[in-house]
C-alpha cells in the first residue's frame, strides 16, 4: 500500500489489524482486503489492479516474510522483539515490558562491568 497509496498505508494497516483480530474477518481474501481499503479512502478498482498485477510478488513476500519469522523464533502474533535479540510473544501488558527491558538493561550493566 505504501508505493500504491502512502497517504493511506497507516490507516490501511491498521484497518487490516482491526479487520482480522477484532471482526475476525478473512484478510487474506481480495474481496475483504479492496472493501478494507475502499474504507480507508483508496479507489477499490485501482487497489485490484495494483494487487492483480503484483500477486505473485505479494504471495512470495508473505512467504518470505512468515520464513524469517520462524527462523528468528517468532511464532505469535503479536511479536516484540527487543533489543534485536528477544521474542517477546502474544499482547503484554504495560507492566510485562517494563520487567523484560528492566532485565535487559540489568543484564546490559552485568556485563559491561564484567568487561572491563
Amino acid at each position: 500500500m505504501a508505493e500504491f497509496a502512502p497517504e493511506a498505508d497507516a490507516a490501511y494497516h491498521r484497518r487490516i489489524m482491526d479487520a482480522y483480530f477484532a471482526e475476525n474477518r478473512t484478510i487474506s481474501d481480495p474481496q475483504v482486503l479492496t472493501q478494507l481499503a475502499v474504507e480507508v479512502g483508496v479507489d477499490g478498482d485501482r487497489f485490484l489492479e495494483h494487487v492483480a498485477g503484483r500477486q505473485v510478488a505479494l504471495a512470495q513476500e508473505a512467504i518470505d516474510e512468515h520464513n524469517e519469522a520462524i527462523e528468528n523464533g517468532i511464532t505469535a502474533a503479536p511479536t516484540v522483539v527487543l533489543d534485536g535479540a528477544l521474542p517477546v510473544p502474544g499482547a503484554q501488558d504495560f507492566v510485562a515490558y517494563e520487567r523484560w527491558i528492566e532485565r535487559l538493561l540489568e543484564r546490559r550493566a552485568g556485563s559491561s562491568s564484567t568487561d572491563s
